[in-house]
């Protein structure tokens, strides 16, 4: 068996980096003027209300580069769901492959949250609908997970800056309260696989 990082243990290492990140966040945000932390609590919350043409041409290049090579290293996902013993007997470099393509996920997410801000549980909802959509082949459904993400934060800004009116709702407050429920619900129908 390839030595490693399990998934299990990499989604508990995420929670505790988030945890650490999300006090620091908090403690800079006390310290900061008042001014600021408002600036700073739009940026939180998840926003493409001040989005440009300028962060459009400042992810693009990112994406050109990185989006391919994660089509590329998701291929071999279709063999790492039978297990990292069966997937390294196909001839996949497990380790190599799941390094990379966290690599990507991180420069992907980092690039749009530097953009539009925390806009929360698009990552959960839209390969759930992805899959739904074009079936369990881990190529395709990135594709089509990208592009349902798109989707649900154009609508989750259309209805929080029209349906709120006077008020100028982020589009992140809208998603927590849609996704928050959904990840709920996916913890109780899988309640017995964990």
């Amino acid at each position: 068996m390839e030595k490693g990082v399990s998934p299990i243990r990499l989604v508990l290492i995420g929670i505790g980096v988030s945890a650490i990140t999300g006090a620091g966040t908090t403690f800079m945000l006390i310290l900061s003027p008042f001014y600021t932390a408002g600036q700073a609590y739009i940026w939180l919350t998840g926003s493409v209300y001040g989005a440009s043409w300028t962060d459009v041409r400042t992810i693009l290049p990112v994406i050109i580069i990185v989006v391919p090579l994660a089509i590329w290293f998701a291929r071999s996902l279709n063999a790492q769901e039978f297990g990292d013993d069966l997937a390294t007997g196909l001839g996949v470099t497990v380790q190599r492959h799941r390094s990379a393509l966290l690599l990507c996920s991180v420069l992907l997410a980092g690039i749009a949250v530097a953009v539009a801000g925390t806009i929360g549980f698009v990552g959960l909802i839209a390969p759930h609908i992805a899959r739904k959509l074009v079936g369990r082949m881990f190529g395709s459904m990135l594709i089509v997970s990208g592009l349902v993400g798109a989707l649900l934060v154009f609508a989750a800004d259309l209805i929080a800056r029209t349906a709120f009116l006077p008020l100028d709702v982020p589009a992140g407050v809208f998603t927590a309260g849609v996704g928050a429920p959904f990840f709920l619900y996916l913890l109780f129908k899988n309640r017995n696989q964990f």
